[in-house]
């Protein structure tokens, strides 16, 4: 065997799972088709680069007094965390006849937490943690198969010549769609797993955020939050999502299907969010200094053609992989949380869940 276990997919999850098996001295190969690891945990520095002082356009909160394993994980990692901005009155837009109407704001219970640097703060601190030789990036992972005491798994990277990894076990740390649609395995999942796998929502499959950064937090100065509801759109939930430095920023989880979004395209997209910011937040809102998007159903790396007319949460299932591949097979990513699927604290518990599985899996192997 070349290497214990091979784990694909370099997000919060699998990078953490290499972390727990990396310190209890089981060798493993992390393989990520992106050049960053992070999966769709991506801040953005503003200019449409990662960077450590940026803008969520994937996950931004949790919730440690309701998550207690990423609690403790931030914890461990020593990674400060800062509130969700919601002092001030909340915006509400009932039907485009009608001025949109402000509310006193109310305190939120349990307090939205954000992680100082972006939440791919997480990810830098977990990549530390995984020994360097590990992890290996542009590694598209496109077929598994069974061997007698293992699994081959053929990956292409730059070269787009197939290459094989031979392991005794394989986690997959990736939506269980996306591992459908994009791995060919041998011998084929039981129609019962393949069933299961492509009606589970894949987490942000086909969402989107747009975000408009500022020179100052005008909303505030106003007595607003930067909270906004709104039944009209494009954008139908707002936020502030000004950084823990300070670099003042709106965004919104935008409302339409994302064929819709393809029709309408980037630039008629952001013209009518500014358009929607105005509206709600006063005219200073549409002039920002810069504007973000990002589509992650345009993602092939994240989203599957099933994710265009299928989203939410997933849902718990007693069994992920059936069959033969239940002895080789193990998934980990935040779709398969037992309690927090479709969350960044989902990422944590299923790759804890299951490298702690693969763990006693590996000590029954060597008792005599």
């Amino acid at each position: 065997m070349d290497t214990r276990v091979v784990i694909i997919g370099g997000g919060v999850s699998g990078l953490n799972a290499a972390r727990l098996l990396s310190a209890a001295n089981i060798p493993v190969a992390l393989l990520d088709a992106r050049d960053l690891l992070g999966g769709r945990v991506l801040t953005d520095d503003g200019t449409g680069s990662p960077g450590e002082d940026g803008y969520d356009l994937g996950p931004s909160w949790v919730w440690p007094r309701l998550q207690p394993a990423i609690a403790a994980l931030i914890a461990d990692l020593g990674l400060a965390t800062f509130p969700q901005s919601s002092d001030g009155d909340v915006i509400f837009e009932r039907m485009s006849r009608e001025s949109a109407q402000r509310y006193s704001g109310a305190q939120r219970e349990p307090e939205s937490m954000r992680l100082a640097g972006g939440s791919s703060a997480l990810v830098r601190a977990l990549t530390a943690a995984v020994p360097t030789g590990s992890i290996r990036l542009g590694c598209r992972v496109v077929g598994l198969a069974l061997l007698e005491d293992g699994v081959r798994v053929t990956y292409r990277d730059e070269s787009t010549a197939d290459r094989h990894i031979d392991a005794e076990f394989v986690v997959a740390a990736v939506p269980p769609r996306l591992l459908h649609a994009s791995v060919a395995l041998s011998p084929a999942l039981e129609a019962e797993t393949t069933e299961l796998w492509r009606r589970t929502p894949t987490w942000m499959g086909n969402q989107a955020k747009f975000f408009a950064l500022y020179d100052t937090p005008f909303w505030r100065d106003a007595g607003l939050s930067g909270t906004a509801q709104s039944m009209v759109g494009p954008m139908l939930e707002m936020h502030d999502a000004t950084t823990s430095s300070g670099r003042p920023a709106l965004f919104g989880f935008l409302g339409m299907s994302p064929g819709q979004r393809r029709l309408m395209g980037d630039d008629a997209l952001t013209a009518a969010c500014l358009a929607q910011f105005e509206r709600i937040f006063g005219p200073q809102a549409g002039a920002p200094t810069s504007t973000l998007i990002k589509d992650w159903a345009a993602d092939p790396l994240t989203a599957t053609d099933d994710d265009e007319v299928s989203s939410g949460h997933p849902m718990p299932a007693p069994s992920w992989v059936h069959g033969p591949w239940s002895r080789r097979l193990l998934l980990a990513g935040s779709e398969v949380s037992p309690t927090e699927a479709g969350y960044l604290a989902g990422a944590v518990e299923a790759s804890t869940l299951a490298a702690a599985d693969l763990r006693r899996r590996l000590k029954a192997r060597q008792r005599p």
